[in-house]
């Protein structure tokens, strides 16, 4: 409207410019009119188109969405088995989600998890081998059993005995020496008196023939030596023993169980596969213990062996040792 005024007054100055108005003057200014009120009406149409075309946009845009939901749930609704993945999708996704906060969580019941492994698998082996020592003949399984017992109580023994007979040999002739350095055989007696061990009774004894002479102090520290090995090899005869009886009486459970299985092969009048297999099955049984047995006191045999061997060894050097001592102060003469 207001570009219409303003040609309006351009027309009427246009007119009014000179005093004698011709005819193209009048007709520019309509002219103008006429195109200032269309350019005003095409712009009203523009704008109104713009603004129908967003309404239309924006409604054809509600509809799309709401068709799509409208479809989407009356599909859901008549496919049960879309629903059936839906509801299998929401339990694989919880069920990761449970999977990751497991492995997010520490670790806490893997520890009685492997507890309970360990637990079944040792109920496992006893089982297993209580089936296998009962099949095998409970009597000559016992007799084996009781020769290992009682090999492996003789073992312990030995062991224990050699373990206290064993002592810091170095620190012990250091502390004698140095008693007998100052003359005082009394006070390296009393050392060895309250030392444990064979080294410690041969020093004793040897000490306590100093006023004999030096030829008796020999003879002390080697016949007290000798009783000292007897009592270091106690019970090794027992020891060897068990270890020979052990697989032989493993052999003889064999040997009987093999006659038996015969026996029944005879009874029955056919050779049957499985009663032969079951029988030589069952007499072998008794040999693998019995060869089991001999290997474990065989084990602990050949420990205590080189421990009688190591306790000697350090008697002999410690035995001359004194005597070098009793020289070298002249505590016994010849």
């Amino acid at each position: 409207m207001a570009e219409l005024a303003r040609l309006e007054s351009e027309c009427s100055f246009i007119g009014t410019e000179g005093s004698n108005p011709s005819f193209s003057a009048s007709y520019t200014c309509k002219f103008l009119n006429n195109l200032g009120i269309l350019i005003i009406l095409q712009k009203r149409l523009i704008f109104n188109l713009w603004n129908m075309k967003k309404i239309v946009s924006s409604l054809a845009i509600i509809g799309m969405f709401t068709f799509g939901f409208s479809t989407v749930s009356f599909a859901d609704e008549q496919n049960p088995a879309n629903q059936n993945e839906v509801e299998l999708q929401g339990a694989g996704d919880s069920a990761s989600i449970e999977a990751i906060s497991a492995e997010s969580m520490p670790v806490e019941e893997a520890p009685a998890e492997v507890e309970e492994a360990k637990v079944e698998k040792e109920v496992g082996f006893t089982s297993t081998l209580k089936k296998k020592f009962i099949e095998g003949d409970p009597f000559w399984m016992g007799t084996v059993l009781i020769a290992l017992i009682i090999g492996i109580a003789l073992c312990i023994e030995r062991i224990v005995y050699l373990n206290l007979s064993s002592i810091n040999t170095k620190k012990f002739l250091a502390e004698v020496e140095a008693a007998i350095a100052k003359g005082d055989v009394e006070g390296a007696k009393e050392i060895c008196r309250n030392t444990r061990g064979p080294v410690a009774s041969i020093f004793y004894q040897g000490l306590s023939r100093t006023n004999e002479g030096l030829e008796a102090v020999e003879k002390t520290v080697v016949a007290y030596g000798g009783v000292q090995m007897g009592l270091l090899e106690k019970g090794i005869s027992w020891i060897s023993l068990f270890i020979a009886l052990a697989p032989m009486l493993g052999f003889m459970g064999t040997v009987i169980g093999m006659i038996q299985a015969f026996e029944k092969i005879v009874e029955d009048g056919q050779v049957s596969p499985i009663t032969v297999a079951g029988g030589i099955q069952v007499a072998l049984l008794t040999t693998v213990f019995g060869l089991i047995s001999a290997i474990i006191l065989q084990i602990f045999y050949n420990y205590i062996i080189s421990k009688i061997d190591g306790i000697v060894s350090e008697m002999e050097n410690s035995s001359i040792t004194l005597v070098d001592m009793l020289i070298k102060y002249k505590v016994a003469q010849r």
